[in-house]
């Protein structure tokens, strides 16, 4: 399963043009605190991708794009793992 919004493709896009954010093993809240976080610390227009397993990430990283104007450019599940690559507004 996979969404793209706009014309972003995950696959063009070079290691050195986002961050990443591994929230693999870890369970309701911590992915999202660890996004606030890591946002926090990021300039306007950079790329986090985020790396999950729980799957309450669905809902959680896309109320925190919705509700904080982040745009979310893409996000898939994979075995298991949900991948989100947010863009900070």
């Amino acid at each position: 399963m996979n969404k793209t919004t706009g014309s972003f493709d995950p696959q063009l896009i070079k290691d050195s043009e986002y961050h990443v954010l591994d929230a693999t093993g870890l369970l309701c809240p911590e992915p999202v605190m660890m996004l606030h976080n890591k946002i926090g610390q990021l300039e306007s227009g950079d790329v986090i991708k985020v790396c999950a397993t729980d799957p309450s990430t669905e809902r959680d990283i896309l109320r925190f794009c919705d509700f904080l104007k982040h745009p979310l450019l893409h996000w898939e599940l994979e075995e298991k793992v949900y991948t989100y690559w947010i863009k900070k507004k």
